[in-house]
């Protein structure tokens, strides 16, 4: 491989060919990052609810009455939404996955921790969500029926008996118990004048709600036994009757307060599709401007080569003559392109971190990780040598006359 001669013509075409790298560099900075975006948005999509995501219809209403007892009405929503043919079970609920509200404590192993050891999502189980969501109790057991209390009756930041007893999840029990039974143990929750409360059970993972970033992981959920009157019901219902339940559910709640408000209906599922819709429409976008600035790059190191093939060809006819084979020729082009599409990846590699720590910065954004750069160096050295091989494959074809004779 003549590199010095490769070196010595480049040299002479220092602007296409500094055109050509940064191009090369700049589509090795976006693509990195944007491959490690659209695995990102991919993982979110696969994530596991922990509920029966197909068989749950939601409800949140609010009542124009002033003084309506809140709790009184729970007690009738339920007893109405329980009696509607279909309905498998019922649960008054403060939040729920892919719901906008996002109810959440710090949490703390001693009560002289400065910092938590870590933020979870509160989920407020009145006796029936387990059933509801069809959520599993991994280690432990669940809530006893003397445990439960009421959420009007109970005040996080006035000194009182604290929360009775606490479910954790499953990937929470084991951030704050690492290769411990968390069952027995004891925390700090919701409050700072609260008694410490003991982990009665665990249950297999349950998802947070709020997007990614909102937890530090985002199956860091507890339960507690609470029973909370916020208008908020989950359904649950086989997944032909969906439709029908939730149609029925709204007629049963107008019948018992005809002053509600419906702020919000629909089944889990269409609010999980509603909820990644950006996360899809960001991993089209990203497609699409990956697939864009492969393409722009193949064309712009096709039509470099087609370029210089034009203006070297008295160079390449006098090799010809001077007993170069075509396969010197070709090999003399693809070594070009190899060594510009090198320069091009080391500075986009560069650049490609420097991106990331902006992504960081800004969007919190994980850091990139180092598989991703040498998956980005191949494949933009593969397209160049494609793109490159045409116009070399034509270049290694023209005959020693023809060559001397066109120049």
């Amino acid at each position: 491989m003549e590199i010095l001669p490769i070196l010595t013509t480049l040299s002479r075409h220092k602007t296409a060919a500094l055109l050509i790298v940064l191009e090369i560099a700049l589509s090795c900075a976006i693509i990195c990052n944007a491959g490690f975006i659209i695995r990102n948005r991919i993982a979110e999509l696969q994530l596991s609810s922990g509920v029966a995501d197909d068989e749950l219809v939601y409800l949140a209403t609010s009542s124009l009455l002033p003084d309506v007892n809140m709790d009184a009405l729970r007690k009738q929503d339920l007893q109405a939404l329980a009696a509607i043919p279909g309905v498998q079970a019922v649960s008054s609920v403060n939040q729920i996955p892919y719901g906008g509200n996002i109810w959440s404590s710090d949490v703390r192993l001693e009560a002289s921790q400065t910092r938590p050891s870590a933020t979870a999502a509160i989920y407020m189980d009145d006796g029936r969500m387990q059933q509801t969501f069809a959520l599993r109790i991994a280690q432990g057991r669940g809530f006893n029926p003397d445990e439960y209390i009421d959420n009007s009756s109970f005040d996080p930041n006035q000194v009182g008996t604290g929360i009775p007893a606490v479910i954790l999840g499953r990937s929470l029990a084991q951030t704050l118990f690492p290769g411990q039974d968390a069952v027995g143990k004891q925390l700090y929750v919701w409050g700072e004048k609260q008694p410490p409360s003991p982990v009665v059970g665990v249950i297999e993972d349950l998802l947070a709600p709020g997007e990614a970033g909102t937890f530090a992981n985002r199956y860091h959920s507890m339960m507690f036994p609470i029973r909370v009157s916020n208008g908020a019901y989950a359904i649950r219902t086989t997944p032909d009757q969906r439709e029908a339940v939730l149609k029925a559910a709204i007629d049963a709640l107008h019948a018992t307060d005809p002053n509600r408000l419906i702020e919000q209906q629909g089944t889990l599922e269409q609010m999980r599709a509603d909820f990644h819709q950006r996360d899809r429409s960001v991993i089209w976008l990203l497609l699409a401007v990956s697939a864009a600035l492969l393409a722009v790059t193949a064309f712009g190191v096709l039509g470099l080569a087609s370029f210089w093939v034009q203006q070297r060809t008295k160079q390449i006819g006098i090799r010809r003559a001077l007993g170069a084979t075509r396969g010197n020729i070709l090999r003399y082009f693809q070594v070009e392109n190899f060594m510009l599409s090198s320069a091009g990846i080391v500075l986009g590699l560069l650049l490609a971190y420097g991106l990331n720590l902006l992504l960081m910065h800004y969007y919190e954004l994980p850091r990139l990780p180092l598989a991703y750069l040498p998956v980005a160096a191949l494949l933009l050295w593969l397209l160049g040598q494609l793109a490159v091989l045409g116009p070399a494959r034509r270049a290694a074809s023209i005959p020693p006359a023809v060559a001397t004779r066109s120049a």
